[in-house]
């Protein structure tokens, strides 16, 4: 059982200067140890991490990539690789013998036949040879460009899977061959018999999985939502297990076909591939649709000829493992959006599975829990066979054969992936968790940089030093982090790590004001002034009878009405702000005046973004406004950071203009009237005439253009009929207010 790790008490109290609080990094479960790199480590379907069985260099055939793996009857290993075309035999003692070395740059498949002979396929220019005493024979020609599998049947029959029209060959003697099975795809990946004798073939670009009974008679056992069948493994009781991924074929062609190419004698020809991605592709897969191209022959000096490219789609499922019962029922065992599974093997109770991603190999349990059993570090492991209670396994870089024995091994190591802080960091101490007494020794380092992945900018690995699973991190502050443990046994005893924790303090981050904007507004019903009633109830009473004498008044005078003055006008203050630690805000606002020096303080310890005050409060004028944001509510006074953002200057204008009428004049039949507007805090922006209450009547200034703190304008209308006529002017200027002036024509 897993204990909580906690860093001490008086850690929390030495570090707490440098921000809120401590993070902790911890690690203590499968996926969360899967993204580290293992060497000589395992890691237990419960997430431990514990020492790995050896994993041991065999043979190195020092050739670019061992494509196929079979075991002879005693017990020697047969190896097909690429570019080169070599075929090697390699005893138990890890002794590599060149056998032969073919015309072709590629030998993707191997069998050996029920007399212990070695056959061989060689591709793109597709050929099975018959090998025997060093010496090779061709035995049968399928007219293919790849051989991608062969098998033997229970009769002694060689079927040969081939590539680039998907067909099955039966070849029963030397030249002596036919199509057994034309297949729908455009590449027939892998064969197996299982127990009833029955053919079976995975295919590409449509992952099919074909059980065929006889000639030209199939049945589709499994379509895969994968564009391969990459590997069958018949099990007693008529079980299949079925490893399926996204692209091995293609980069097969591809090597294939720059090898190729590499030869000025050769002929090249090149499948060239479309890719159709649907809804249902994004669901469930790609569908990768490979076709044959044009041949075309490769002059001296011609670039490699285009090949089927690769494609890794990001968040789909690369690939995946399968049970498929008796019954043809079907169970996904495992799969991974980051792994291409390229073989499987079975033991009692367990499938053996190896990928792409550092040369992986994991046990896979039949309750279809994984245990991640060694890691090579190289490129994808391409093949599996088992070797009594030993594991071969084909390494594709370097063409490396590598062995797993059953005893773990001595020591191995293992480092974390890398962590980020979000902000330069203060570490404090790395704890870890050790399972009951499984004894052994362990050893912690750290090391420590700013930059994504570990480069020679990074510090030095630095041992962690302390006892009782806990010490103190030693290296520099930085922003990431990583840690490695080494296991080492100790006689029978060996280290087994549950879970690993690291604590520290981020650097508390400055806040961000992003925008202040402020705005006037009609003060709302709960922040304006109470408003004077709209009229005021007379005092008085009158009483009318039906003799037309009015009732004796109750108050002496005549009422006047009571207007409502206009609800004040405010200014609305709004900023936006975040903090990138996520801590709460405070705020402080500040003003000054154009022509003032000093900041004055309007409102501190706001926790909204907004600020309404009445424009009343200040006088006319320009003025700026500081919003300052801090995060002292979330840290120490000593920790805490804040930041500030000054307004652009903001017109405060409350009063109207002042407006001046002149005598008007009478001449030709019309009325003209002459008006002055000034403001002294802000220019004019319009100005308007009303007779007699009629609607406003636009009017422009004398010099054309209304923008200037004063004006003057000429106001000309028709003479009215004879009497009394009642002429108002009225001016706004720019926060508009308005001022008016009459004047009375008779």
């Amino acid at each position: 059982m897993k204990r909580m790790l906690l860093a001490p008490a008086f850690f929390l109290v030495a570090v707490v200067a440098m921000a809120s609080g401590t993070a902790s990094w911890e690690m203590n479960s499968y996926q969360d140890f899967l993204r580290g790199h293992f060497n000589g480590v395992s890691l237990s379907r419960d997430g431990k991490l514990l020492l790995a069985p050896a994993l041991e260099s065999l043979y190195a055939s020092e050739q670019p990539v061992i494509w196929s793996l079979v075991q002879a009857p005693d017990g020697s290993l047969y190896a097909g690789t690429g570019h080169r075309g070599r075929v090697y035999r390699i005893d138990k003692s890890g002794k590599g013998t060149l056998l032969w070395t073919s015309e072709q740059p590629e030998v993707f498949a191997l069998a050996v036949g029920p007399d212990g002979t070695l056959y061989a396929a060689t591709s793109p220019n597709g050929r099975v040879y018959r090998i025997e005493n060093g010496k090779a024979v061709e035995h049968f020609a399928p007219g293919a460009r790849y051989i991608w599998a062969l098998t033997f049947a229970p009769d002694g029959a060689l079927y040969v899977a081939t590539g680039d029209q998907g067909k099955i060959f039966r070849v029963t003697g030397p030249g002596k061959g036919e199509v057994y099975y034309e297949t729908s795809q455009t590449n027939v990946t892998c064969l197996a018999v299982d127990g009833q004798g029955r053919l079976l073939a995975g295919t590409e670009p449509n992952g099919i999985l074909y059980r065929i009974t006889a000639k030209d008679k199939a049945f589709t056992l499994y379509d895969s939502n994968l564009p391969e069948i990459r590997t069958i493994v018949p099990a007693p009781g008529g079980t299949l297990y079925v490893a399926a991924l996204g692209g091995s074929t293609a980069r097969r062609a591809t090597a294939a076909a720059a090898a190729t190419a590499a030869s000025a004698s050769m002929t090249v020809t090149a499948t060239s591939a479309s890719v159709t991605v649907s809804d249902a592709a994004t669901q469930s897969g790609v569908d990768l649709k490979a076709r044959p191209a044009a041949t075309q022959p490769a002059p001296p000096s011609a670039p490699a000829a285009p090949v089927a490219p690769v494609m890794d789609i990001i968040g789909i499922e690369r690939s995946a493992v399968y049970r498929i019962n008796p019954d043809n029922s079907v169970e996904s065992l495992w799969s991974s959006k980051e792994e291409n599974v390229y073989d499987l093997v079975a033991r009692p109770n367990e499938l053996i599975l190896s990928t792409d991603f550092q040369g992986r190999i994991y046990r896979l349990g039949l309750d279809r829990k994984l245990t991640l059993a060694a890691e090579s570090g190289e490129g994808e492991i391409t093949r599996l066979t088992l070797d009594g209670g030993s594991l071969m396994a084909a390494v594709a870089n370097q063409g490396r054969i590598v062995k797993l024995g059953l005893r773990p091994r001595d020591k191995g190591s293992y480092e974390s992936p890398v962590h980020d802080a979000g902000a330069v960091a203060r570490w404090g101490r790395l704890s870890w968790l050790l399972e009951d007494g499984a004894g052994g020794r362990v050893r912690f380092e750290t090391r420590s940089g700013n930059s994504v992945r570990p480069d020679k900018t990074w510090s030095d690995w630095g041992a962690i030093q302390g006892e009782a699973g806990m010490g103190l991190v030693a290296s520099p502050n930085a922003r990431y982090i990583q840690w490695r443990a080494t296991l080492t046994r100790d006689g029978e005893k060996a280290p087994v790590i549950e879970g690993v924790t690291v604590a520290y303090l981020p650097q508390n981050t400055q806040p961000v004001i992003k925008s202040i904007n402020v705005t006037p507004q009609v003060a709302g019903a709960a922040t304006a002034r109470p408003a004077t009633p709209a009229t005021t109830a007379a005092t008085y009473s009158v009483t009318v009878t039906d003799t037309g004498d009015a009732a004796p008044a109750t108050s002496a005078g005549t009422p006047t009405q009571t207007l409502t003055r206009p609800v004040p006008t405010q200014i609305q203050i709004a900023w936006q702000a975040e903090d990138p630690d996520g801590d709460r805000l405070v705020y402080a606002v500040h003003f000054r005046g154009e022509e003032e020096r000093e900041w004055k303080l309007i409102k501190d310890n706001l926790t909204e973004n907004t600020l309404a005050l009445e424009a009343e409060l200040f006088a006319d004028g320009r003025y700026f406004f500081r919003v300052t944001a801090s995060d002292r509510l979330a840290n120490p006074a000593s920790a805490a950071r804040e930041a500030e953002l000054v307004s652009a200057p903001v017109l405060l204008d409350n009063t109207p203009p002042r407006v001046t009428a002149g005598a008007p004049r009478r001449t030709g039949g019309q009325v003209e009237a002459q008006f002055e507007a000034t403001d002294a805090a802000s220019p004019l922006r319009r100005a308007e005439y009303s007779l007699d209450a009629s609607p406003w009547t636009p009017v422009e200034a004398v010099d054309g253009v209304i923008d200037s703190p004063a004006e003057k304008f000429v106001v000309r209308f028709p003479e009215p009929r004879p009497g009394e006529h009642l002429l108002v002017f009225r001016a706004f200027d720019s926060a508009g207010n308005a001022g008016l002036a009459k004047v009375i024509l008779r």
